[in-house]
């Protein structure tokens, strides 16, 4: 057979929310790109549900506009119903959240991707990660990725990826943002059904070629509900779910939402489709055996609802619509592998869908991931050099996780191979730092789910100043454009104006900052008690952060005094080449763990599972003063 050749710097492997963030992060930055796909017909494509954000997910996914990603402007452009979640709450825990035309966001992703200078999207199917030993040529192999010895350096160089049909893309870096494609199965009852998605296949020989490279793979779980023809559903008696009044962009490009929101509606399970339920577990996968591997633990299926929670008389059904021209509506709620006659009957004893047709049927997937432990925080492989992963390869759950990691993949991917040096969020930065953070240090054990409560410092961490922490960062890497920055400082100029206004007027004897603190006292209130601040020409963005950022002074003060203690610990930088193993005095669990892992400094060290203040007590004394404590040893 004769072999074309092409010659990218980067190729990205999936064209999910991934894929799409990684391939445009890597051209923009310069790099020549590829993105390849089984089918170019799914880029940017919904598997589950047809939403982006969600609680600490909306965080993200403005983190990832405030870096310059394309996630919150393209919900922009093709939400059906915006929501701000949790506002009872405090500024913390606000979360954006979108309904989607899934298709319209599909095509609006792909022309952004095809319109993009420096990229080329391509229908291919990749069967082999092509490499080198490392150093190339040398033939000299790290040991095996379970071994404790001290491993510095990868395995292999990779030097590009073979398609099917005879084609070499030659590269410098590749990124897999694969998905649930890799050896994936569908179940649907006792049936089975090689494939990542409904009506899509797998990837092949993809995971032997992982294998073979020192790759270690898992199996996880995760599965979808079925879709209802909305003509059949009786939403009359059916509880009507609104959008805001006034919605909310992702995007700080965007000042406002124009386009009509359309309604969700609310129904629930009861007790005899408990009882179905119940009587037909020995049908359903996950209970027969026929699935053996973990599924998400925050988004259960409705057979684990019922057994997890037998207490419980009903569990919440949202009928969300899938788009403006479309009449399908996915069952957010019933997430389900149960047979297909099983799921009929199911959905008929629903309140409102007695009569409601089924335009596809619910089913569960299993397949394999690769341990994120085996990455560095730059998302490269410590295995293989100018490898990387992104999405749920990494054992990840969610659009927005996922692009947020391809995000991160594609910047570093493309500075790498710039020489400059790589883009690594500190936790206290951002719930992208969190996500990757705990990724790299704790792995997972199951496909892994962002929340407000996995950030110690979620107070810093709002979704209304994401751009304020993150796009200097953007800027400083070459992602963010003129006229976002441009815009940023307009916006941080309008907020040094307020405060200082409010720091310099008094009323009745108080500062008017003294009287924003007050629980009572909103933006508005204070347009009333002062003139000044009622003529002050800012945007609502700015007087937003004003009322926060002085209603929260305090906390926001201990936060960072806390985060400059533990900046402390996170300076002492533990070299590549260190050799855990031969710090005589740490316990074997230690080195087994650290060596493993390789922390880039104490404060990555103190996040390992097993990880003492002993341990890293020994370990600092001994990056301090390395000969004595070996004469000592």
């Amino acid at each position: 057979m004769i072999t074309s050749y092409y010659d990218f710097d980067v190729v990205v492997i999936g064209a999910g929310h991934a894929g799409c963030e990684a391939a445009l992060a890597a051209a923009r930055l310069g790099a020549k790109t590829a993105l390849l796909t089984m089918n170019c017909d799914s880029v940017g494509q919904m598997s589950c549900n047809p939403a982006i954000g969600g609680v600490a997910k909306g965080q993200i996914v403005r983190e990832i506009d405030a870096l310059g990603g394309e996630m919150g402007q393209v919900i922009d452009a093709t939400g059906i119903q915006y929501r701000m979640l949790n506002l009872s709450k405090g500024a913390a825990m606000h979360s954006p959240r979108a309904q989607a035309d899934k298709k319209a966001y599909q095509f609006e992703m792909k022309r952004r991707i095809e319109d993009q200078v420096g990229l080329t999207l391509r229908q291919e199917l990749v069967e082999e990660i092509l490499s080198e030993p490392w150093p190339a040529g040398e033939g000299t192999l790290a040991l095996p990725t379970d071994s404790t010895e001290n491993v510095t350096t990868p395995a292999f160089q990779l030097t590009g990826v073979r398609v099917r049909g005879g084609g070499v893309y030659r590269c410098r870096a590749a990124i897999i943002t694969t998905g649930t494609f890799l050896q994936a199965i569908m179940h649907t009852g006792e049936a089975k059904t090689a494939g990542g998605r409904a009506g899509d296949g797998t990837t092949g020989t993809m995971s032997d070629c992982l294998t073979r490279l020192g790759i270690e793979l898992r199996r996880f779980k995760t599965g979808t509900p079925c879709r209802l023809n909305g003509r059949t559903i009786d939403f009359s008696v059916c509880s009507e779910q609104p959008g805001d009044a006034v919605p909310q962009p992702f995007s700080f490009l965007n000042d406002t939402i124009k386009q009509s929101q359309i309604s969700c509606w609310l129904t629930e399970t009861n007790e005899y489709m408990h009882g179905l339920i119940r009587n037909n577990l020995h049908r359903a996968p996950m209970y027969s055996g026929q699935i053996q591997s973990t599924g998400p633990r925050y988004c259960p299926s409705i057979e684990d609802k019922v057994v997890r929670f037998a207490e419980k008389p009903s569990h919440h059904i949202f009928l969300e619509p899938e788009g403006r021209n479309t009449w399908e509506y996915y069952c957010n709620g019933i997430s389900t592998s149960l047979p297909r006659d099983v799921q009929d009957e199911m959905v008929r004893s629903i309140r409102g869908l007695e009569r409601a047709e089924i335009m596809r049927y619910g089913y569960a997937v299993e397949y394999d991931f690769a341990p994120p432990t085996q990455l560095r925080s730059t998302l490269e492989t410590k295995r293989v050099e100018g490898l990387y992963f992104a999405g749920q390869i990494n054992g990840t759950t969610g659009y927005e996780e996922a692009a947020g990691q391809g995000l991160l993949a594609g910047i570093n991917a493309a500075l790498k191979l710039a020489g400059k040096p790589a883009l690594i969020i500190d936790r206290s930065l951002g719930y992208l730092g969190v996500l990757i953070d705990d990724l790299v240090t704790k792995g997972v054990d199951e496909p892994y789910r962002m929340f407000t409560s996995r950030s110690e410092y979620r107070l810093l961490l709002r979704q209304d100043n994401a751009d304020r922490r993150l796009t200097p960062l953007g800027r400083r890497i070459g992602l963010v454009t003129d006229e976002r920055w441009n815009r940023l400082e307009q916006h941080e100029g309008e907020i040094a104006r307020g405060l200082e206004l409010l720091e310099a007027i008094r009323h009745q004897g108080a500062t008017l900052a003294e009287w924003l603190r007050r629980p009572e006292i909103n933006w508005a209130e204070l347009q009333s008690i002062s003139s000044d601040v009622a003529t002050l020409a800012i945007g609502k963005p700015a007087q937003d952060q004003l009322v926060i950022e002085t209603k929260y002074a305090g906390y926001i003060k201990r936060q960072s005094a806390e985060i400059e203690r533990q900046s402390k610990i996170q300076v002492v930088r533990i070299p590549d080449s260190f050799n855990f193993q031969a710090v005589a005095q740490l316990r074997r669990e230690a080195k087994e763990k650290l060596t493993r892992i390789r922390p880039t400094d104490l404060g990555q060290a103190s996040r390992i599972s097993g990880i003492t203040p002993a341990d890293l007590t020994i370990l600092l004394l001994y990056l301090k003063e390395p000969e004595r404590l070996a004469n000592d040893a």
